[in-house]
């Protein structure tokens, strides 16, 4: 079974075992106790978590609907008590299918330590995000999760939350199907700062993403909705066609 140790490290054991420092404990089963009754937790603000919530939107979906928008990463729907790794069409990096294969289930406690460092739990994630290290800020975020997941109380599915906030690319863009061959001729520039294998060496990770995301963010680029000069530069030397080409390229990526 999956192991789940505070200090991060993950193996296989007679049973799932979460571990915590001592002064958190208590702190952290209350929290807990206090979700499954369905009472609102007294250091943890759902209303806040939405507003921190806005750091996973580029990511992942939320809400009515989001089972069926593809993004980068799986939808959240339903998170607590799912097993890791099985959202089907999703493609998990190999350290996320073994410890799906090894019985990691999200949890309060495996989500709190996910959240805080991803690769604290899964060292070879695929999720290159740089974590969330205020314990009350996790704990905002964990109720506003919980809002979307079975409970006690049956709470309704709330209305969608995970909206873009890159400008919509013309239909035709995003009706391009991308030549996968030319991609990989074009995607020498980009592998020079960009790993192949999907490890994130301080610069985040393209490969695996969904061809309609990356054609998002390269048209965002290209029209300076997003601020970074030299991806500008480079989305903007790029036809409408090779952009195609690269996100079918980097989709097919294994």
């Amino acid at each position: 079974m999956f192991r789940i140790d505070r200090g991060g490290a993950a193996g296989r054991s007679t049973g799932c075992r979460a571990s915590r420092p001592a002064d958190g404990a208590l702190r952290s089963a209350a929290f807990v106790l206090l979700l499954l009754a369905g009472l609102p937790a007294l250091a943890a603000d759902a209303d806040r978590g939405a507003k921190i919530f806005k750091k996973c939107v580029s990511c992942h979906a939320l809400g009515k609907g989001a089972e069926e928008v593809k993004r980068i990463g799986p939808h959240l729907n339903g998170i607590f008590g799912r097993r890791a790794g099985v959202i089907a069409g999703y493609k998990y990096s190999k350290a996320m299918r073994r410890a799906s294969a090894d019985g990691l289930v999200w949890d309060t406690a495996a989500l709190d330590i996910y959240i805080e460092n991803p690769k604290n739990l899964v060292s070879r994630t695929r999720m290159n995000f740089a974590g969330i290290a205020a314990e009350d800020e996790r704990a905002d975020l964990l109720a506003y999760l919980r809002s979307f997941s079975d409970n006690p109380r049956d709470i309704p599915e709330a209305e969608p939350t995970a909206t873009r906030t890159d400008p919509e690319p013309p239909a035709e863009l995003i009706a391009l199907v991308g030549d996968v061959d030319y991609g990989e001729y074009l995607a020498g520039e980009c592998l020079t700062c960009h790993q192949p294998d999907g490890e994130d060496k301080g610069i985040p990770s393209i490969t695996g993403w969904p061809t309609e995301d990356f054609v998002r963010a390269m048209h965002a680029y290209k029209v300076k909705a997003r601020p970074h000069p030299v991806m500008r530069m480079i989305a903007g030397s790029l036809a409408d066609e090779e952009i195609a080409a690269l996100a079918a390229f980097f989709e097919a990526v294994e």
